[in-house]
């Protein structure tokens, strides 16, 4: 099983920003952290923190299932939305904070309805739940 996961923009900050909304990890020890639950899935990671090449990653990738933290581009991007909407395969959004306590803008999500499910609000926590989440849907296709 092939799942590859989506950071966004920000996200390489991991460990230096808000550690009340996103944790004390870094994003180098929640992937490992993903790897070592996970150890039978084959995981591809990808970070940026740019809008055409989340896209490009989006259209270019063959796997079984997707995760996806778009970061700030989850109230901003209707591309990477369209680019999700394409996609055949399971798909799943996770964020660290709870978006929907925070400020207003973010309680804008363009992902949501693109996705299986989201999992947000747990921290580290809410990368590997949406996991479970998405290798039991891929399972019940195979």
């Amino acid at each position: 099983m092939k799942i590859a996961i989506i950071h966004g923009p920000n996200l390489n900050m991991l460990g230096k920003r808000s550690k009340e909304h996103y944790g004390i990890l870094t994003l180098d020890e929640i992937c490992d952290m993903i790897i070592e639950k996970f150890p039978s899935v084959d995981f591809i990671f990808f970070q940026s923190n740019h809008e055409g090449q989340i896209i490009d990653f989006i259209q270019d990738v063959y796997v079984d299932g997707l995760v996806i933290n778009a970061g700030a581009y989850t109230h901003t991007s209707i591309a990477i939305r369209d680019a999700l909407e394409i996609l055949t395969i399971p798909k799943i959004e996770v964020h660290l904070s709870n978006i929907y306590l925070r400020e207003p803008f973010r309680h804008t999500n363009y992902i949501k309805d693109v996705v299986l499910k989201t999992f947000y609000g747990e921290k580290e926590l809410s990368y590997l739940k949406g996991i479970q989440f998405l290798v039991e849907k891929i399972q019940e296709i195979k």
